[in-house]
């Protein structure tokens, strides 16, 4: 059967959207709200007709009113990260986690909590926490999945094991019904709750089918698909509760919920059994699970292969085999839980096993664990690879045999998928290489659901273990139910939504797996890009995003991505939101002007090109060069900016400044000219212009250069001399020359200078970053052939060279220069005849530049400085400058939000004799602009040569 809703009338929205706004209801038909809002974490795109940002109950009441006198279909929406196509629509989308995201309160004696729907799981976990409770089920997504979502897919996580699914976790429910009823369910019902006509008449459809939901539902935990009728079976209490857990938003759509809580055991111990193959490791869980773990977890070796290839050194110590079982025990005494991962692995037969020693260690794992189904949206060849058959559930007993069938079925069909998953459950994630760009591609991919489907079914399995059916699997629940139970889900649907207005197509009356396909492209862009990109350009590239969203997790402590969609809480600040619409673009669905239609430029305009992404994004995705290519694209041949001309190409006139120094300082500090001088730059009047350096100073740090090269010093080192630092900041170039010095090092400098075309590339200028970066390749590969480390100075140049350099150079000196570079502490970390001086009495807040996180990793400078002895603190997220980002006119509140988000407070909370540690000039910049204080690079702190700040001591060479 097919969907009996289609596309709602242009003018039943219309409708919806001016009552709607009648009411005072922010409601965005845009098209670039559309086009965000049109894909989730699935493979498909759905246009809604409008998005709808409720703050209240009575708001939610009042669309779902106007959409049913219309006949508009709702669908509600989390985070969007569902991942088979729950949570888009062709009407209304309600996006819950905007203003309907609260903890309304938590009761530590019945050990609960009452939350609207568009709570992230994070945020209620942190409210949790101060009791000594949280919040059981925790998925892959737990830092942005919303609770709203995971009551949608009865979502479960890896420990399921030991907390149960949602479903077992949600104590009552407050749902409206599109015939305006409000069904309070569960703890949440009151005491004088009158008849229900919805409960009535599916309490008599139940009772005419008693056998049918006695043997074909509730045979094992995952058996997620499908409606859940065992709980109504009167044995169950009739509880309407865990029926709409799992729903999908397809039967109500949920004010208030009431979750359980539970207290966190004192101990939790992990250990890594390894097998040699994932079959292997499969066939061991049946006899680990009487051993009662909370989790048992899958991973290939493929998926650790990848995180070693994006963050080396971020993969710990594992056992051999090229397959894993993590197995996690929690309870109060560590010694015994420890003796129970000793009797696990004798039990499981592993080929290897380690226990994991510290909290640390464990998070490392769990963090791949998390990433996964980003870390294998790419095939080991390079090709994407796609959810559509992600989450089967077989009972575990059958697992090893499955997985095994499984195989031989991608392998008849030609595809590659990397398993892993929660496989104490015997649910397994895959991405497969589907292609999906042709009607070929897409026939295939419907045989094979179709095929994987029967394979399932043959074990009893379920075509969904936590995610739902959505529009990838409603179709295939014949091949685990019968026409009878098939028939049930119409009657029960019927019941709640007899116009099939919530969420339609999914579960009762599909579309085909194949309809709705985002990969095809509307219209291919015929333009020649100036990165290489993917294997098929940009459009691939922008394709990298499979809407995860890492990007709009709220409050995150330890990455970068996205820092201004921290500031401005709006979907089109995301990387995923702007990987949507750069996506709709190169796909035609823009229209003809595709890269250079508005709503590319309002996604893109507050993109701070902080590169965050690049490392934390577990897809790989580079928003930063995407921007770069699409400004180069728009403005090739064309006039561009202001700020383009100024700060794009500051270099340039820098030169010209540091022959005058004192002049150029006096011209932009003179106040009366200065907004004058500001608008004509492009840049915002409220930023001062840095002051260039003294000659004295840079004369000083040339001194310090040729002073290497006497005595008796045995090693050879190339410095790289950005324009950042001869021109504002030379007495870092010093004080990192002195370290040199005493470290033994000649320090070599070419004698013309060199520049890595950082500013042209930020500004889209790629035909004249490319030229600076040729001449640049000229000037070090002499050094370089030689045997010569370059070293940079400056963090965001230093990454240029390490990585956009043989992207826009191809040739093999360019590839042996970005190999020799180097970061001050990866070079001293690697000399052993290095003595570190004493900094045990130091207190260090380091802010680490954007590029220096993403491009270059920031532990090494971390271990050295503990190494030195400092107490050493890392500040998350960007501070909000970015370069010529936060300059630029239109981006200094923002600017100034981003550096909110981190940042700043942390400045206010540290102690006065803290050393503020950024290398970054742009982060040290903007350190003493919006807090009034002075920031040092790492060669000044080792040298001993501080800004007036702070200065701890450096007392004894180590």
């Amino acid at each position: 059967m097919h969907s009996t809703a289609s596309r709602p009338s242009t003018a039943a929205l219309a409708a919806v959207v001016a009552e709607l706004r009648n009411h005072g209801i922010d409601t965005d038909d845009s098209a670039l709200t559309r086009a965000l809002y049109a894909s989730d974490a699935s493979v498909y795109r759905i246009p809604p007709g409008a998005v709808v940002f409720p703050r209240r109950a009575e708001e939610v009441e009042s669309v779902v009113a106007a959409c049913v006198t219309n006949g508009v279909p709702i669908t509600s929406r989390g985070a969007g990260t569902s991942i088979a196509g729950n949570a888009i629509g062709t009407g209304v989308v309600i996006d819950h986690s905007r203003y309907l995201d609260t903890v309304l309160a938590i009761d530590p004696e019945t050990r609960s909590a009452r939350v609207r729907p568009g709570i992230a799981h994070a945020s209620l976990q942190r409210a949790a926490a101060p009791h000594g409770l949280r919040f059981g089920p925790d998925p892959s997504s737990h830092s942005r999945c919303t609770i709203g979502g995971m009551i949608g897919n009865n979502a479960c996580g890896s420990r399921a094991l030991g907390y149960g699914r949602t479903s077992d976790n949600v104590r009552g429910l407050h749902v409206l019904t599109v015939a305006g009823e409000h069904l309070r369910l569960g703890s949440l019902a009151g005491r004088d709750e009158g008849p229900s006509a919805v409960l009535d008449s599916l309490r008599a459809t139940v009772g005419e089918s008693l056998g049918t939901i006695r043997t074909e539902f509730g045979r094992f935990g995952r058996q997620v698909s499908g409606y859940a009728l065992d709980p109504l079976l009167p044995e169950n209490g009739f509880d309407v509760t865990k029926l709409l857990v799992g729903s999908e938003g397809t039967l109500g759509v949920v004010l208030e919920a009431d979750v359980r809580l539970v207290a966190d055991a004192t101990h939790r111990v992990m250990g890594v059994l390894g097998f040699e193959t994932m079959v292997a490791a499969a066939a061991a869980v049946p006899a680990i699970l009487p051993f009662s773990p909370i989790a048992c977890e899958g991973l290939d070796s493929r998926i650790t292969d990848v995180v070693r290839a994006l963050r080396p050194g971020a993969v710990p110590e594992m056992p051999r085999g090229a397959g894993w079982l993590f197995v996690e025990f929690a309870g109060e005494d560590r010694a015994e839980l420890e003796a129970m991962v000793a009797a696990v692995t004798e039990a499981s037969g592993a080929l290897d096993s380690r226990l994991v020693g510290s909290a640390k260690e464990a998070a490392a794992l769990w963090k791949i664990r998390e990433d996964g189904s980003g870390l294998v949206a790419r095939t080991p060849s390079g090709r994407p690879a796609h959810a559509g058959w992600e989450d089967a559930a077989v009972p575990p007993e059958h697992l090893a045999a499955y997985l095994a069938q499984f195989d031989d079925l991608l392998g008849g069909y030609g595809l590659t998928g990397v398993p892993y998953g929660h496989f104490g459950d015997g649910c397994v994630h895959v991405r497969i290489d589907f292609d999906l760009d042709d009607a070929r591609g897409r026939g295939r991919f419907e045989e094979f659901l179709d095929d994987a489907a029967k394979l399932v079914g043959s074990y009893g399995g379920s075509m969904s273990g936590e995610h739902g059916d959505g529009r990838a699997r409603s179709a295939l629940l014949s091949h685990m139910y019968s026409p009878a139970a098939l028939s049930l889900f119409g009657r029960v649907k019927q019941h709640f939504d007899p116009a099939n207005l919530l969420n339609p197509g999914v579960i009762v009356d599909p579309l085909p797996a194949s309809a709705d396909i985002r990969y095809t492209p509307a219209v291919r862009q015929p333009l020649e890009f100036a990165y290489p990109h993917d294997a098929d350009g940009l459009f691939g590239a922008v394709h990298r995003c499979t809407g995860v969203g890492r990007c709009v997790a709220p409050n995150p402590s330890a990455t970068v991505i996205c820092p201004s969609f921290q500031a401005t809480g709006e979907e089109k600040d995301s990387t995923r939101g702007r990987a949507r619409i750069l996506q709709d673009a190169v796909a035609g669905h823009l229209g003809p002007a595709g890269l250079s239609a508005p709503e590319v430029h309002e996604a893109l305009d507050l993109c701070l090109s902080c590169k965050g992404c690049k490392s934390d994004c577990p897809t790989g995705v580079d928003m930063a060069t995407y921007k770069a290519e699409v400004l180069h694209q728009r403005y090739k041949g064309k006039v561009r900016p202001r700020s383009h001309y100024s700060l794009g190409r500051l270099p340039l006139w820098l030169r010209l400044a540091r022959r005058m120094p004192r002049v150029a300082n006096r011209l932009g500090g003179i106040r009366a000219t200065h907004p004058m001088v500001a608008w004509i730059a492009g840049i915002d009047a409220r930023r001062a212009i840095p002051e260039i350096g003294a000659a004295a100073d840079r004369s000083a740090w040339r001194a310090a250069q040729r002073a290497t090269m006497t005595g008796a010093a045995t090693k050879d080192v190339v410095l790289f001399v950005d324009t950042f630092t001869d021109s504002f900041t030379p007495a870092v170039a010093t004080a990192l020359l002195e370290v040199l010095r005493s470290a033994g090092y000649r320090v070599h400098v070419p004698p013309r200078g060199v520049c890595c075309g950082l500013t042209w590339i930020s500004t889209g200028q790629l035909d004249g970053a490319r030229r600076r970066l040729e001449q640049t390749v000229a000037a070090l590969h002499p050094y370089v052939a030689q045997g010569m480390t370059v070293l940079g100075i400056e963090p965001s140049c230093t990454a240029v060279l390490r990585s956009d350099l043989t992207e826009l150079v191809e040739s093999e000196e360019a590839r042996a220069v970005s190999a020799a570079v180097r970061t001050l502490s990866e070079l001293l970390s690697a000399d052993e005849d290095y003595r570190l001086p004493d900094l045990s009495e130091v207190r260090v807040l380091a802010q680490p530049h954007c590029h220096h996180h993403a491009v270059l990793g920031w532990d090494a400078d971390r271990r050295l400085l503990e190494r030195a002895g400092a107490e050493v603190t890392a500040v998350g997220g960007c501070c909000g400058l970015a370069g010529n980002f936060g300059a630029e006119r239109g981006h200094y509140d923002v600017s100034v939000a981003v550096a909110e988000t981190q940042l700043l407070p942390a400045l206010r909370a540290a102690a006065d004799d803290t050393v503020i540690l950024a290398d970054g000039f742009s982060c040290r910049t903007q350190i003493e602009h919006l807090a009034h204080l002075r920031g040092a690079h790492l060669a000044e702190l080792l040298a001993g040569k501080l800004p007036d700040h702070a200065r701890p001591t450096a007392r004894n060479d180590r």
